[in-house]
Protein backbone atom coordinates (compact mmCIF):
# COMPACT_ATOMS: atom_id res chain seq x y z
CA UNK A 1 0.00 0.00 0.00
CA UNK A 2 2.64 2.55 1.12
CA UNK A 3 6.40 2.61 0.57
CA UNK A 4 8.70 4.55 2.91
CA UNK A 5 12.13 4.86 1.32
CA UNK A 6 15.23 6.48 2.86
CA UNK A 7 13.17 8.94 4.91
CA UNK A 8 14.90 11.38 7.25
CA UNK A 9 13.25 14.06 9.39
CA UNK A 10 15.37 16.47 11.37
CA UNK A 11 14.47 19.11 13.97
CA UNK A 12 17.41 21.51 14.06
CA UNK A 13 20.35 19.22 14.98
CA UNK A 14 18.20 16.30 16.15
CA UNK A 15 17.32 13.52 13.71
CA UNK A 16 13.92 12.20 14.78
CA UNK A 17 13.86 9.81 11.79
CA UNK A 18 17.15 8.74 10.24
CA UNK A 19 17.16 7.04 6.81
CA UNK A 20 14.16 4.78 7.47
CA UNK A 21 12.82 2.41 4.82
CA UNK A 22 9.97 -0.09 5.03
CA UNK A 23 6.72 -1.11 3.36
CA UNK A 24 3.17 -0.99 4.74
CA UNK A 25 1.52 -3.93 2.94
CA UNK A 26 -2.18 -3.77 2.19
CA UNK A 27 -4.35 -5.60 4.72
CA UNK A 28 -1.65 -5.93 7.40
CA UNK A 29 -1.48 -4.64 10.98
CA UNK A 30 1.99 -3.15 11.43
CA UNK A 31 3.13 -2.73 15.03
CA UNK A 32 5.62 0.06 15.78
CA UNK A 33 7.57 -0.51 18.98
CA UNK A 34 10.24 1.61 20.56
CA UNK A 35 11.11 3.66 23.66
CA UNK A 36 9.94 7.23 24.14
CA UNK A 37 11.74 9.46 21.66
CA UNK A 38 12.38 6.65 19.20
CA UNK A 39 10.58 8.53 16.41
CA UNK A 40 7.21 6.72 16.29
CA UNK A 41 4.98 9.81 16.44
CA UNK A 42 7.13 11.68 13.90
CA UNK A 43 6.85 8.70 11.58
CA UNK A 44 3.05 8.71 11.94
CA UNK A 45 2.93 12.40 11.06
CA UNK A 46 5.12 11.81 8.01
CA UNK A 47 2.87 8.99 6.73
CA UNK A 48 -0.24 11.10 7.41
CA UNK A 49 1.22 14.01 5.44
CA UNK A 50 1.28 16.38 8.42
CA UNK A 51 5.07 16.60 8.10
CA UNK A 52 7.26 16.41 5.01
CA UNK A 53 10.49 14.41 5.01
CA UNK A 54 13.78 16.29 4.69
CA UNK A 55 15.13 13.37 2.65
CA UNK A 56 13.61 10.31 1.04
CA UNK A 57 10.13 9.56 -0.26
CA UNK A 58 6.77 8.25 0.96
CA UNK A 59 4.50 7.11 -1.84
CA UNK A 60 1.70 4.66 -2.67
CA UNK A 61 2.88 1.38 -4.16
CA UNK A 62 0.12 1.31 -6.75
CA UNK A 63 -2.52 3.84 -7.73
CA UNK A 64 -3.55 6.94 -5.82
CA UNK A 65 -2.92 7.72 -2.17
CA UNK A 66 -5.35 5.93 0.13
CA UNK A 67 -7.52 7.92 2.51
CA UNK A 68 -5.82 8.01 5.92
CA UNK A 69 -7.31 8.12 9.42
CA UNK A 70 -4.89 9.22 12.17
CA UNK A 71 -5.60 8.87 15.90
CA UNK A 72 -2.97 10.63 17.98
CA UNK A 73 -1.90 9.57 21.45
CA UNK A 74 -3.00 12.87 23.01
CA UNK A 75 -6.72 13.24 22.45
CA UNK A 76 -8.15 16.76 22.68
CA UNK A 77 -11.91 17.18 22.24
CA UNK A 78 -14.41 20.04 22.72
CA UNK A 79 -15.80 18.87 26.07
CA UNK A 80 -18.97 20.96 25.76
CA UNK A 81 -20.18 19.03 22.70
CA UNK A 82 -22.00 15.74 22.73
CA UNK A 83 -20.32 12.78 21.06
CA UNK A 84 -22.67 12.71 18.10
CA UNK A 85 -22.46 16.48 17.60
CA UNK A 86 -18.69 16.37 17.53
CA UNK A 87 -18.53 13.50 15.04
CA UNK A 88 -21.02 15.27 12.78
CA UNK A 89 -18.67 18.28 12.73
CA UNK A 90 -15.78 15.92 11.87
CA UNK A 91 -17.83 14.39 9.05
CA UNK A 92 -18.59 17.80 7.59
CA UNK A 93 -14.92 18.80 7.77
CA UNK A 94 -14.06 15.50 6.07
CA UNK A 95 -16.30 16.53 3.17
CA UNK A 96 -18.85 13.77 3.71
CA UNK A 97 -21.91 14.72 1.61
CA UNK A 98 -24.48 16.54 3.75
CA UNK A 99 -27.17 13.90 3.22
CA UNK A 100 -24.77 11.15 4.38
CA UNK A 101 -23.42 12.81 7.53
CA UNK A 102 -25.87 11.32 10.05
CA UNK A 103 -25.62 7.81 8.63
CA UNK A 104 -21.82 8.02 8.49
CA UNK A 105 -21.67 9.05 12.15
CA UNK A 106 -24.07 6.27 13.18
CA UNK A 107 -21.90 3.69 11.40
CA UNK A 108 -18.73 5.00 13.08
CA UNK A 109 -20.39 4.95 16.51
CA UNK A 110 -21.62 1.41 15.94
CA UNK A 111 -18.11 0.20 15.10
CA UNK A 112 -16.80 1.35 18.50
CA UNK A 113 -19.92 0.48 20.54
CA UNK A 114 -20.87 4.07 21.33
CA UNK A 115 -24.37 4.24 19.86
CA UNK A 116 -26.00 4.18 23.31
CA UNK A 117 -23.74 7.03 24.48
CA UNK A 118 -24.14 9.21 21.37
CA UNK A 119 -25.87 12.02 23.29
CA UNK A 120 -23.41 12.07 26.20
CA UNK A 121 -21.25 15.17 26.64
CA UNK A 122 -17.61 14.49 25.86
CA UNK A 123 -16.53 16.22 29.07
CA UNK A 124 -18.33 13.52 31.06
CA UNK A 125 -16.70 10.62 29.20
CA UNK A 126 -14.18 8.25 30.74
CA UNK A 127 -10.70 7.71 29.33
CA UNK A 128 -11.90 4.52 27.67
CA UNK A 129 -14.81 6.29 26.00
CA UNK A 130 -12.53 9.07 24.80
CA UNK A 131 -10.24 6.48 23.21
CA UNK A 132 -13.29 5.05 21.43
CA UNK A 133 -14.34 8.53 20.27
CA UNK A 134 -10.86 8.95 18.81
CA UNK A 135 -11.21 5.65 17.01
CA UNK A 136 -14.69 6.56 15.73
CA UNK A 137 -13.33 9.88 14.46
CA UNK A 138 -10.73 8.24 12.20
CA UNK A 139 -13.36 5.87 10.79
CA UNK A 140 -15.34 8.79 9.37
CA UNK A 141 -15.17 8.55 5.59
CA UNK A 142 -14.11 4.88 5.69
CA UNK A 143 -10.32 5.38 5.15
CA UNK A 144 -8.36 2.38 3.93
CA UNK A 145 -5.29 3.15 6.09
CA UNK A 146 -5.56 3.73 9.85
CA UNK A 147 -2.71 5.16 11.93
CA UNK A 148 -3.33 4.50 15.62
CA UNK A 149 -0.93 5.91 18.20
CA UNK A 150 -1.12 4.14 21.60
CA UNK A 151 -4.71 2.84 21.31
CA UNK A 152 -4.81 1.39 24.85
CA UNK A 153 -3.05 4.22 26.66
CA UNK A 154 -4.71 4.81 30.04
CA UNK A 155 -7.20 1.95 29.73
CA UNK A 156 -7.81 -0.66 32.42
CA UNK A 157 -7.31 -4.36 31.52
CA UNK A 158 -10.93 -4.77 30.41
CA UNK A 159 -10.72 -1.67 28.23
CA UNK A 160 -7.47 -2.91 26.72
CA UNK A 161 -9.05 -6.23 25.75
CA UNK A 162 -12.02 -4.45 24.19
CA UNK A 163 -9.69 -2.17 22.20
CA UNK A 164 -7.74 -5.20 20.94
CA UNK A 165 -10.98 -6.78 19.77
CA UNK A 166 -12.02 -3.61 17.92
CA UNK A 167 -8.70 -3.40 16.10
CA UNK A 168 -8.95 -7.09 15.18
CA UNK A 169 -12.46 -6.47 13.77
CA UNK A 170 -11.19 -3.54 11.69
CA UNK A 171 -8.40 -5.74 10.35
CA UNK A 172 -10.90 -8.49 9.53
CA UNK A 173 -12.98 -5.88 7.67
CA UNK A 174 -10.03 -5.20 5.37
CA UNK A 175 -8.38 -2.17 6.96
CA UNK A 176 -4.63 -1.64 6.77
CA UNK A 177 -3.42 -0.51 10.20
CA UNK A 178 -0.22 0.92 11.61
CA UNK A 179 -0.24 1.16 15.40
CA UNK A 180 2.27 2.03 18.09
CA UNK A 181 2.26 0.65 21.60
CA UNK A 182 4.41 0.22 24.67
CA UNK A 183 2.43 -2.89 25.60
CA UNK A 184 4.10 -5.95 24.15
CA UNK A 185 1.14 -8.25 24.71
CA UNK A 186 -1.05 -5.86 22.71
CA UNK A 187 1.33 -5.96 19.75
CA UNK A 188 1.58 -9.75 19.96
CA UNK A 189 -2.20 -10.16 19.92
CA UNK A 190 -3.21 -7.82 17.13
CA UNK A 191 -0.22 -7.14 14.85
CA UNK A 192 0.88 -9.18 11.83
CA UNK A 193 4.09 -7.22 11.14
CA UNK A 194 6.64 -5.87 13.62
CA UNK A 195 9.01 -2.89 13.41
CA UNK A 196 11.16 -1.76 16.33
CA UNK A 197 12.52 1.80 16.24
CA UNK A 198 15.27 3.24 18.39
CA UNK A 199 16.90 6.66 18.02
CA UNK A 200 15.11 7.25 14.74
CA UNK A 201 16.29 4.06 13.05
CA UNK A 202 14.80 0.62 12.45
CA UNK A 203 16.60 -1.94 14.62
CA UNK A 204 14.31 -4.91 13.91
CA UNK A 205 11.75 -5.80 11.25
CA UNK A 206 9.90 -9.08 10.68
CA UNK A 207 6.50 -10.68 10.40
CA UNK A 208 4.99 -11.45 13.81
CA UNK A 209 4.76 -15.15 12.99
CA UNK A 210 8.45 -15.34 12.09
CA UNK A 211 9.47 -13.21 15.06
CA UNK A 212 7.72 -15.45 17.58
CA UNK A 213 8.86 -18.74 16.06
CA UNK A 214 12.54 -17.85 15.75
CA UNK A 215 15.27 -19.43 17.85
CA UNK A 216 13.29 -22.37 19.23
CA UNK A 217 15.02 -24.21 22.06
CA UNK A 218 14.43 -26.83 24.72
CA UNK A 219 15.02 -26.14 28.41
CA UNK A 220 15.96 -28.79 30.95
CA UNK A 221 16.07 -27.64 34.58
CA UNK A 222 17.77 -29.68 37.30
CA UNK A 223 17.45 -29.76 41.09
CA UNK A 224 20.87 -28.17 41.69
CA UNK A 225 23.59 -26.37 39.75
CA UNK A 226 25.32 -28.46 37.11
CA UNK A 227 28.87 -28.44 38.47
CA UNK A 228 29.90 -32.04 37.79
CA UNK A 229 33.00 -31.60 35.56
CA UNK A 230 32.57 -34.97 33.87
CA UNK A 231 28.93 -34.23 32.96
CA UNK A 232 29.81 -30.73 31.76
CA UNK A 233 32.56 -32.12 29.54
CA UNK A 234 30.18 -34.73 28.11
CA UNK A 235 27.48 -32.14 27.37
CA UNK A 236 29.89 -29.72 25.69
CA UNK A 237 31.37 -32.53 23.60
CA UNK A 238 27.98 -34.01 22.73
CA UNK A 239 26.80 -31.07 20.61
CA UNK A 240 27.99 -27.44 20.15
CA UNK A 241 24.41 -26.11 20.49
CA UNK A 242 24.09 -27.32 24.10
CA UNK A 243 24.46 -24.49 26.63
CA UNK A 244 24.67 -24.89 30.43
CA UNK A 245 23.81 -22.06 32.85
CA UNK A 246 23.53 -22.93 36.53
CA UNK A 247 20.64 -25.36 36.89
CA UNK A 248 19.53 -24.97 33.25
CA UNK A 249 20.51 -26.77 30.07
CA UNK A 250 19.51 -25.11 26.79
CA UNK A 251 19.29 -27.18 23.62
CA UNK A 252 19.35 -24.97 20.53
CA UNK A 253 18.67 -25.76 16.86
CA UNK A 254 19.69 -29.34 15.96
CA UNK A 255 20.51 -30.16 19.58
CA UNK A 256 16.77 -30.11 20.37
CA UNK A 257 16.54 -33.57 18.80
CA UNK A 258 18.96 -34.88 21.44
CA UNK A 259 16.72 -34.03 24.39
CA UNK A 260 16.14 -37.65 25.47
CA UNK A 261 19.88 -38.43 25.32
CA UNK A 262 20.70 -35.34 27.37
CA UNK A 263 18.06 -36.26 29.95
CA UNK A 264 19.59 -39.72 30.28
CA UNK A 265 23.07 -38.21 30.78
CA UNK A 266 21.78 -35.86 33.50
CA UNK A 267 19.95 -38.64 35.35
CA UNK A 268 22.96 -40.97 35.19
CA UNK A 269 25.06 -38.23 36.77
CA UNK A 270 22.75 -38.23 39.79
CA UNK A 271 20.71 -35.08 39.10
CA UNK A 272 16.92 -34.86 39.33
CA UNK A 273 15.05 -33.15 36.47
CA UNK A 274 12.51 -30.63 37.73
CA UNK A 275 11.25 -29.20 34.45
CA UNK A 276 11.45 -29.78 30.69
CA UNK A 277 10.03 -27.24 28.27
CA UNK A 278 10.17 -26.32 24.61
CA UNK A 279 10.37 -22.55 24.15
CA UNK A 280 10.61 -19.82 21.53
CA UNK A 281 12.10 -16.35 21.65
CA UNK A 282 9.64 -13.92 23.25
CA UNK A 283 8.75 -10.47 22.00
CA UNK A 284 10.21 -9.05 25.21
CA UNK A 285 13.56 -10.66 24.37
CA UNK A 286 13.45 -9.38 20.78
CA UNK A 287 12.58 -5.88 21.99
CA UNK A 288 15.32 -5.82 24.65
CA UNK A 289 17.93 -6.91 22.10
CA UNK A 290 16.75 -4.33 19.52
CA UNK A 291 16.85 -1.32 21.84
CA UNK A 292 19.96 -2.34 23.80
Amino acid sequence: MIEIKGVTKQYYNFKAIDNVSFTIPRGEVVGLLGPNGAGKTTLFKLIAGILKPDKGKIYPIAGAWPAVGFKTDRLLFPNQLRIRQYLEVVAQLSEVPRHQVKQTVIEALAQVDLLDAAHKKIGACSKGMRQRIGLAQILIGDPALLLIDEPSNGLDPTGQIEMHQRIQKLHAAGKTIVMSSHQLHEVTQVCTQLIILNRGQIHYQNSMVNALTMSPHSLIQTDRPLMNPILLAELHAFHPDIQVEGTKIFLHAEAMRLRRDVLAMVLRAGYDVLHVEQKHTTLAEIYAEAVR
